[in-house]
């Protein structure tokens, strides 16, 4: 009895020594007010679900996990004195990226100053990772890897001549370049053809792709430009071989235009598994920057931000966005892509499209 009673005690003291460690403090500046508050409130809840589920499955590295969240008034140059702020004063443990390129950018140089590692949670542009910092890992879905599954498709199916189209913003001008650079050299291709934000008539770019012999048209834009589309189109009587639109997979896309929405492409951004409460993009963006951080925690064993670097630059992890890689020499992302989905019954489905894409005299009424 002695013996089981002095082991009960020894195992109580051991849990209260456990409960005693403080948390592991996750320090991110996130946007709470001005122009990106509502977009970053999503970002914000992803990382709060990853640190909810964390905690219930009982921490990280044995500790409680801690979420503290600064805002920077949707400044980005604000980022890397509020970064500072929580390496020196608050004492963060890790570190996740801002909400935006541009806040990303900043920070970074912050803690790339401190050799403190930073999980670029959601800056997606290609001009984060340009000078090849040592500290900063992206798990944000970048904008460069929009076309890289709609190009394989028009291989496979024998297409080569391309019509590329973007909406006159920063990330669907990337996207379109950088599938129009991937393209040369396989593909007959024209430069990006840029469409104002809002155009409701499609009919020069239509007259354009005819006149290009185009085979496949990809374009990068919102959901209404996609429906917008396919009405131009319709009244066209013009169909591609392939009709690709970022918007396309969204169910608003189907709202808008009914069963004019069949067989399109569209691009799914994030993949959530059964029950996972994620919504959308920027919600998966915080949970996943949240999941691979914690991931590397595990295998570095340790919060030493070298092992850390080095455990991030070597990992690979299935993610609802796709399969975490990074080149080591920039921490770039180089796993994570959408997948390209199709319309067919009235909801997207993946795995490899029906082509070409129907001419309207060839359509029926799915009953």
């Amino acid at each position: 009895m002695n013996t089981i009673r002095l082991v009960a005690l020894w195992l109580a003291g051991l849990c209260a020594a456990a409960a005693q460690d403080p948390p592991i403090l996750v320090g991110a500046v996130v946007s709470q007010s001005g122009a990106h508050a509502g977009l970053a409130a999503d970002y914000a809840k992803g990382l709060q679900l990853w640190r909810d589920g964390v905690n219930a499955a009982g921490g990280l590295l044995g500790r409680r996990v801690e979420l503290r969240l600064l805002d920077d008034g949707s400044s980005a140059a604000r980022a890397a004195e509020l970064y500072a702020r929580l390496i020196r004063d608050d004492k963060a443990d890790l570190l996740v990226g801002p909400y935006g390129s541009a806040a990303t950018l900043v920070a970074a140089g912050e803690t790339e100053r401190a050799r403190r590692v930073m999980v670029n949670g959601a800056g997606p542009a290609a001009a984060v990772h340009s000078r090849a910092p040592r500290y900063l890992f992206q798990t944000a879905l970048p904008y460069a890897a929009y076309g890289a599954g709609v190009l394989e498709i028009a291989a496979e199916a024998g297409y080569k001549r391309l019509f590329i189209l973007a909406r006159d913003e920063p990330q669907s001008r990337e996207m379109a370049e950088a599938t129009q650079r991937a393209a040369l050299g396989r593909f007959s291709v024209n430069s990006v053809e840029i469409y104002r934000a809002a155009t409701l008539d499609f009919s020069t770019q239509v007259a354009r792709a005819r006149a290009a012999q185009a085979e496949a048209w990809i374009a990068f834009g919102d959901v209404r430009d996609a429906a917008e589309m396919v009405k131009s189109f319709k009244r066209l009587d013009y169909a591609p071989a392939l009709f690709f639109a970022r918007g396309a997979s969204h169910p608003r896309f189907i709202a808008l235009v009914g069963q004019d929405a069949e067989w399109s492409l569209g691009a799914l951004e994030y993949r959530a598994p059964p029950g996972a409460p994620v919504r959308n993009l920027d919600e998966a963006q915080g949970y996943v920057a949240g999941a691979v951080l914690a991931a590397a925690v595990r295998n570095a064993g340790s919060l030493n931000q070298e092992r850390l670097r080095a455990a991030l630059a070597e990992l690979e992890l299935t993610t609802m966005l796709g399969e975490y890689r990074v080149a080591p020499e920039s921490g770039a992302q180089t796993g994570f892509r959408p997948t390209v989905v199709q319309i067919r019954g009235g909801r997207p489905k993946a795995g490899m499209p029906l082509l070409p894409y129907p001419q309207w005299e060839e359509r029926s009424l799915i009953q």
